[in-house]
């Protein structure tokens, strides 16, 4: 058995997210059939359109990998801030503050995968 998920069948949601500007587009990857102890979206963002700074703490200890399929993005990350291309990835621990804006002139789209980090500080 398989499962067979068409980009036209995912279900898209826009929600403004941490308090950031604008909406972001959402599409759950497999969430309904998947036994993984992770989440896969596709986020698209127009230009200007940022996720919220926040942090996942002790309390849901979220470990986080964004990888970029298109367009430039600035990922904050306590206090230094990096751009990212197409290709480009980041992982970024539970315990740390971050956020992400397209900071192009196209729109940022990216796979942002987390899941439960049995690390619950940064050492």
């Amino acid at each position: 058995m398989y499962y067979l998920q068409k980009y036209t069948h995912l279900n898209n949601r826009e929600e403004n997210i941490h308090s950031g500007n604008g909406l972001i587009s959402r599409r759950s990857i497999f969430r309904e059939f998947s036994n993984l102890d992770v989440d896969i979206e596709e986020w698209i963002l127009k230009p200007g359109v940022s996720e919220g700074d926040h942090i996942h703490d002790n309390d849901r200890p979220l470990e986080e990998i964004y990888y970029i399929l298109e367009g430039c993005a600035e990922i904050s990350i306590s206090n230094d801030k990096l751009l990212l291309y197409k290709d480009d990835s980041i992982m970024i621990p539970p315990n740390i503050s971050h956020s992400i804006e397209n900071k192009g002139d196209e729109i940022l789209r990216f796979l942002i995968i987390w899941g439960i980090s049995n690390q619950t500080s940064n050492s």
